[in-house]
């Protein structure tokens, strides 16, 4: 009998990196989903269902987040994985370490996340 040598999900950690919903989904994409194990299946379905945007716009506001408005990668990928709704809904995702955030600046990040929303 010959086993065939078969690309599946690595079972060791190799990298560890925060990313967003969108990204997720698209790596465990990439594999069938027979290859994956039942941990892997259970995140691709719900990174299916949950993810909000496409990985290159969720990349892309990542990026501005971080960089232009100063967030912690680990909050830039909370706010692009649930992209609020109301000033109210990011102020509370962001009110962390005593950090308070101006109005105008909850405005254009709001108006950041309008754009990146749908087309998964």
């Amino acid at each position: 009998m010959k086993v065939e040598e078969v690309e599946t999900m690595p079972r060791k950690i190799l990298d560890q990196k925060d990313i967003s919903t969108a990204e997720a989904k698209r790596i465990l994409e990439k594999f069938n989903q027979d290859d994956l194990g039942e941990f892997q299946r259970r995140t691709l379905a719900y990174a299916t269902k949950f993810s909000k945007t496409t990985p290159a716009k969720a990349e892309k506001a990542l990026k501005e987040l971080v960089e232009k408005y100063k967030l912690d990668p680990t909050q830039a990928i909370e706010v692009v994985n649930c992209i609020p709704d109301s000033k109210e809904e990011l102020r509370t995702m962001l009110a962390t370490k005593g950090k308070v955030v101006a109005s105008e600046q909850l405005e254009e990040i709001l108006k950041l996340l309008s754009h990146i929303e749908g087309t998964k």
